[in-house]
């Protein structure tokens, strides 16, 4: 087994290990090894088949899909999230279908006011309430990792948005599903105005490495992303909108490398993008939006 299968072994435990909620130190003692030792299975050491057994047993996962083996699925938003952030360390070319917005282009402010909404939201429960906490700020740094590494490598990006989910999402604001004050719930409605504005500039600008769509017409049957690396295509469909809650559990992404599957949404990808209104076409729809939302 060559040691880049071992770093994807590596990248998908910490991934699992980060969904399941159990501690480094809770998993390394079920196992029998030390925490250093797991540290080291992520980072992409060796691991003897059984080991792998093992994990994958206490993951509750197949042991073929820890190898990389078929498709790799998770039910939170965090497993997911740290595993796109895996995967985006070698993409150079990142295409997203569906959506209001592309988290990597977003603003600082989109961020701090996501941290708000989270965090008002872990004060309303009634239990839990430290474990959502810790969720919280595992979440959020790895969304910021992703943002750090898509500003310092720029890979190419282009996004397709759809009309409905940019109302949606001027309509709620950020994360509606947070329960929070109605002056928090405003200042996320003004977030979203603030951010679609936004993405109306960049469609106008059409700035190198970065072009963002309106599909013309429809929906896609959900968001997905494709990434290309020099080494693979991957494909990630995601249920999770960027702003879902640490805790959600409304779907279950995949994550596959299967040559038909990002071959079949390549095609879609390239049909839904030849069709889609661009450039300055673009702008004034978004702003026709945010208008409406404004009244």
């Amino acid at each position: 087994m060559a040691s880049m299968r071992f770093d994807e072994i590596g990248q998908q435990l910490r991934a699992y290990r980060m969904e399941s909620g159990l501690k480094a130190e809770e998993i390394s003692a079920r196992l029998g090894v030390s925490r250093a030792a797991l540290y080291r299975y992520e980072k992409g050491e060796v691991i003897k088949l059984d080991t792998i057994n093992r994990l994958a047993e206490l993951l509750k996962i197949s042991p073929l899909t820890l190898l990389g083996i078929g498709i790799e699925y998770y039910a939170k938003p965090i497993g997911y999230a740290e595993r796109l952030r895996q995967i985006e360390e070698s993409a150079e070319q990142i295409l997203q279908a569906a959506g209001p917005i592309c988290y990597l282009t977003t603003s600082s402010q989109y961020d701090q006011v996501l941290a708000q909404l989270f965090d008002e939201h872990a004060e309303t429960l009634e239990s839990d309430r430290l474990l959502t906490r810790a969720a919280t700020e595992q979440l959020l740094e790895v969304m910021a990792e992703r943002k750090k590494l898509y500003q310092s490598r720029k890979p190419s990006i282009i996004s397709i948005f759809t009309a409905s989910s940019i109302q949606k999402f001027l309509a709620e604001g950020i994360a509606p599903g947070a329960q929070v004050s109605d002056a928090l719930r405003a200042k996320a409605r003004e977030a979203a105005l603030r951010e679609m504005e936004m993405v109306a500039n960049l469609m106008e600008s059409e700035p190198i490495g970065l072009q963002l769509g309106l599909m013309a017409q429809g929906e896609p049957n959900g968001p997905f992303i494709l990434l290309r690396s020099r080494e693979r295509a991957t494909l990630a469909v995601n249920p999770f909108p960027v702003d879902s809650l640490p805790g959600a559990q409304t779907g279950v992404a995949l994550i596959t490398s299967a040559e038909d599957a990002i071959a079949a949404h390549q095609r879609l990808c390239e049909s839904v993008w030849r069709e889609a209104i661009k450039g300055v076409a673009a702008a004034e729809r978004v702003r026709a939006l945010i208008a409406a939302a404004r009244r």
